[in-house]
């Protein structure tokens, strides 16, 4: 019997295919619209969370930032600023949970290769860093301890540096100058995603074109002091280190050694000239941000899915008011209430599965559209493209199996829910007077 009802049921859709296309179309766009924006959510927030984790969970960040100008003395050319040498030696000899810590200096120089030239990313850093910063070595090797403790003029280029400068040449053994100072390449790192900023302490980091040179070569051959030339303006700063990377042995010691390194920095600073970043802590936001943004995302997914079963209600009632007659005909043959309330239950429980199951396979298919979409507006319109955050960028949509199973169950439940009343009505309705009705 339940066959027969169904196939009797598809027959009566099929007298009005269009009004059925549309009720299906509704419930299509409905279910698709669920996927498809919690996909694109997760896959942002995937991102976001990766950018974060590649910082380290157990790490801590603390960065030299400019204070504002109120908090400057002006009493020389070249403001001093941001954290010293000798913070680096006190927080590691008086914080006992610090396993390591990465010392970096960084600043924009020109590199010259023959006739070339190029604005580079010159970062004085350890061996660490590599590590750290998850680089991987796609020629030579990275700087050794050796290179750090004996001031060696040796270098690491960037897999973006590399390229401009040696588009044919192997670049280990060649020598590239930074001020007349010749640099021998040991390495050449392999390409990496940039890393985005966070917040305002946290610069953004594009290592294409780095170069690497021990840190203890920076302080003697560089100097801490940079001069910035803009807008006709001379601004001179002095800043000894850029960033210290400190990592504790288990993450339940990465807030109380954050804590920690701040009391220690205010202590030992007159002016706020820092900033302390603890990825685990962005994270933690991060991951509380991405439930509050699927469950916005997921809502209003679903309005798209209750105005389908509004037009399921809708048609529904416009089915029972034209099959008024056939309703009464049933009823005089000894059709009971239960019975024509469940054959219009099983229209929309029709209508709403093969909608649903339509919807599953168009938001299915997200990742893989989103990915064609964004390739066609880099090359249509770069400009554009390149306006959009770097999360936007790179991010792919994730479909969520359980998102899945949501938009599919919540389809069939909102088409029942709209279709009960019509169905009910359907039923209410007095024999005699179906019949009586042209």
């Amino acid at each position: 019997m339940l066959i027969r009802s169904l196939r009797l049921r598809a027959k009566s859709l099929l007298l009005h295919p269009l009004r059925s296309l549309l009720t299906i179309l509704g419930i299509f766009i409905g279910v698709a619209s669920v996927i498809w924006l919690l996909a694109i959510s997760e896959g942002i927030s995937r991102a976001a969370q990766k950018q974060i984790e590649d910082l380290g969970v157990t790490n801590i960040i603390l960065r030299s930032v400019l204070p504002a100008n109120d908090d400057l003395e002006d009493t020389t050319f070249y403001i001093p600023y941001g954290i010293t040498r000798q913070d680096y030696a006190t927080l590691v000899g008086t914080i006992p949970t610090v396993s390591y810590a990465l010392r970096i200096r960084e600043a924009y120089r020109e590199a010259h290769y023959r006739d070339k030239t190029l604005q580079v990313r010159l970062v004085g850093c350890t061996p660490e860093y590599a590590r750290v910063m998850h680089l991987s070595p796609s020629r030579g090797h990275f700087l050794s301890t050796i290179d750090v403790e004996n001031d060696d003029n040796v270098c690491v280029l960037g897999a973006g540096t590399a390229r401009i400068f040696f588009p044919l040449e192997n670049p280990v053994g060649k020598t590239i100058r930074i001020r007349d100072i010749p640099y021998h390449v040991i390495g050449v790192m392999r390409a990496r995603l940039p890393m985005a900023g966070i917040g305002g302490s946290l610069a953004a980091q594009d290592f294409s074109q780095d170069l690497y040179i021990p840190v203890t070569t920076f302080w003697r051959r560089i100097g801490d002091r940079t001069l910035t030339i803009s807008a006709g303006q001379r601004n001179g700063q002095e800043i000894q280190l850029s960033q210290i990377t400190f990592q504790v042995a288990s993450v339940k010691d990465v807030l109380p050694t954050a804590k920690a390194i701040e009391s220690t920095m205010k202590r030992l600073h007159d002016v706020p000239d820092y900033a302390v970043v603890t990825p685990l802590e962005l994270l933690e936001q991060s991951r509380t941000t991405r439930l509050m943004f699927m469950i916005f995302m997921g809502l209003i997914a679903l309005i798209s899915l209750l105005v389908g079963g509004i037009g399921i209600m809708n048609i529904m009632l416009a089915t029972v008011t034209e099959r008024t007659r056939e309703i009464g005909v049933r009823r005089a043959l000894g059709a009971t209430r239960s019975d024509i309330t469940r054959h219009f239950l099983i229209e929309v429980t029709l209508l709403t599965s093969v909608g649903g199951a339509f919807g599953v396979l168009g938001g299915i298919g997200c990742p893989f559209l989103i990915v064609e979409l964004r390739e066609l507006l880099v090359e249509g319109f770069p400009q554009l493209a390149q306006g959009l955050p770097e999360v936007i960028q790179t991010a792919t949509p994730i479909v969520l199996p359980w998102s899945i199973a949501l938009a599919f169950g919540v389809s069939v439940v909102i088409g029942v829910v709209f279709g009960l009343y019509p169905a009910m009505r359907a039923a209410a309705l007095d024999p005699i007077e179906a019949l009586r009705h042209d």
